[in-house]
């Protein structure tokens, strides 16, 4: 769904962090109606790894995406806001 993994090593920065939020949205986007736990989010997208340092980015980018809303995650569960919806929707159908 994405082209490379969210990577442990290197201390993020602003523009990986976009990167890592960009990952995440698109692939909730693409997975909706499917509901996904925030850990089976982060596995599907590190490639089922469960190390600390390759899911931080998808952890990080989970709250970053909660808090300018566009990810709601009710129950532990990863949704796509409206705005995320729509924003889909305009990219496949408005482009």
């Amino acid at each position: 769904m994405h082209d490379q993994p969210i990577r442990a090593g290197d201390p993020p920065t602003a523009k990986q962090d976009i990167k890592d939020q960009g990952i995440v949205l698109m692939h909730v986007l693409h997975r909706h109606p499917v509901l996904l736990t925030i850990p089976d989010l982060a596995r599907e997208i590190t490639s089922g790894s469960d190390q600390f340092a390759e899911t931080d980015g998808v952890e990080r980018a989970i709250c970053d995406l909660t808090g300018v809303g566009l990810l709601h995650c009710p129950s532990g569960l990863a949704v796509p806001s409206p705005a995320a919806l729509r924003f889909l929707k305009i990219i496949q159908e408005g482009a």
